[in-house]
């Protein structure tokens, strides 16, 4: 389906922008005509990111773990308003079970949960006065399946259930909210990964595609999520993974 120019006049908030899959998003979103505030710690970056996207690109430098920072943000936003939010942001901790403390887990949820249902709640009075709302969450595979990982799987997965009581709160007021699960992109993030060839014969193996995905592949999904086309979907969760959990 072509988003080309749907979200025209719309304005997006995307989380963890300034490069990988934020950044991939934000650039979708901005080819679909929404003005994007990109958001993350280093501003400069950001700015770089901006420039390299064009447009109404903005920046929004706060750490979503601050209350404070980002009481100050909304308070940016709710200037023009916002009608799309994007929770991008995710921290991994890939050390084995041996290692992690309490406090590890709390500062993992506390990232990849706690910010995001914080984001989302701050959001949702600028988006029923501008009459449109969409949020998305970023959740991932790991989210369905498990193999070790334990603080990012148990962080996503309570995501993906924050996705589904989010749509079922916010259902009357037309306000949908949803997922998107990406599987093995080849991101900065994972650059070390990206280039084992044991991994990518793993996912000539167990992936439909046989491949990494590209980042420019997952803005589709979240421009389509966050348009009028989508305006009966809600609590569902889109896997962007090349066919991995559907594979065998």
């Amino acid at each position: 389906m072509n988003v080309e120019g749907s979200l025209e006049g719309r304005i997006a908030l995307v989380t963890g922008a300034a490069r990988g899959l934020g950044f991939a998003i934000a650039q979708r979103l901005a080819r679909a005509g929404a003005s994007v505030w990109l958001n993350g710690r280093d501003r400069a970056v950001l700015g770089d990111a901006a420039d390299r996207i064009g447009g109404d690109a903005r920046v929004l430098a706060f750490d979503i773990g601050d209350d404070y920072a980002t009481a100050a943000a909304f308070e940016t936003l709710a200037e023009d308003g916002l009608d799309i939010l994007v929770n991008n942001v995710g921290q991994r901790d890939r050390r084995s079970l041996a290692q992690l403390r309490r406090e590890d887990m709390a500062a993992m949820l506390a990232t990849n949960l706690v910010a995001p249902f914080d984001l989302a709640r701050r959001a949702v009075p600028l988006m029923e006065a501008r009459g449109y709302g969409r949020i998305v969450n970023i959740t991932s595979i790991a989210a369905e399946i498990a193999r070790g990982d334990i603080l990012y799987t148990a962080s996503k997965g309570g995501l993906a259930a924050l996705t589904r009581a989010f749509a079922a709160e916010l259902g009357g007021t037309g306000i949908t909210v949803n997922a998107v699960a990406p599987g093995y992109f080849a991101t900065e993030a994972n650059e070390e990964m990206s280039t084992d060839p044991g991994i990518a014969q793993h996912l000539e193996r167990r992936t439909s595609l046989g491949r990494w995905g590209d980042p420019g592949e997952i803005g589709g999904a979240v421009a389509f999520l966050a348009s009028p086309e989508a305006s009966y979907i809600t609590g569902h969760t889109l896997a962007v993974d090349g066919g991995y959990l559907t594979h065998f």
